[in-house]
């Protein structure tokens, strides 16, 4: 199930309900892409429609931020629980141990995707992680014929949005995998070299009030939620 929320796609399910979606088209071999949405991201698409169209175009659009939920709220949709990159990334590769369908991390600087990728073999010991590549490879062509030696059955991509989700579509019909998922900076947050917002924050959708109080800098980007929230509710009045 998917609503619109500013005319974005976003899906309406939770964790539990996506992650046999996702692994459903791995036996089907049909190539899919999850994407985290956001205000901040929507707003940027009303602006572009080449990021509108990627964003639409993705077969998963999964609602990461508590904006998006209280503007299904606002619009009476069906969105209730937030689905973070990080932690649908995290879900995926706990399912991928249990299913035994091998991943591979692509992007970040040197080492980092390493570091993660021993995090993660210490989270999940039955995780089979098929290889990483840091995102400082210039020669594309390189990380295409590494992946596809590896064979996994799921790439996440950590270059920030959209250029992930960019290189992505660029070249998910010459890869052997089925899943892609951008991830951002997740990878920093697996080996340690960035902190996540203490779980209290996460729990409450906090996570961007304690990443402003650490980067004040931040502030444009977060007053650009009310304005979002505003447009809903004009939006929700029309229909």
């Amino acid at each position: 199930m998917k609503e619109s929320v500013l005319g974005i796609q976003v899906n309406t399910e939770n964790y539990d309900e996506l992650l046999p979606k996702v692994f459903e088209r791995i036996e089907t071999q049909q190539k899919s892409l999850v994407v985290a949405i956001n205000p901040e991201k929507i707003i940027k698409a009303k602006e572009d429609p080449a990021l509108k169209t990627l964003l639409n175009n993705a077969e998963f659009q999964i609602p990461d931020g508590i904006g998006v939920i209280l503007a299904s709220k606002i619009q009476k949709g069906q969105i209730t629980t937030r689905v973070t990159g990080v932690d649908m990334m995290m879900r995926l590769c706990e399912e991928s141990a249990t299913r035994q369908k091998p991943i591979f991390l692509y992007g970040g600087k040197p080492g980092v995707a390493d570091k993660a990728a021993q995090k993660l073999k210490e989270l999940y010991p039955n995780i089979l992680i098929s290889g990483t590549q840091d995102g400082y490879e210039k020669n594309n062509q390189n990380v295409l014929d590494k992946i596809n030696a590896a064979k996994p059955d799921l790439l996440f991509v950590a270059m920030g949005s959209p250029k992930q989700e960019n290189w992505i579509n660029a070249n998910r019909d010459q890869l052997h995998p089925t899943i892609y998922q951008g991830v951002g900076g997740s990878f920093d947050v697996l080996a340690g070299t960035v902190k996540r917002a203490p779980e209290i924050f996460q729990k409450v959708g906090m996570e961007w009030f304690y990443r402003l109080m650490k980067e004040p800098h931040r502030i444009k980007r977060q007053i650009a939620l009310p304005l979002f929230l505003l447009e809903v509710a004009r939006n929700s009045k029309k229909q």
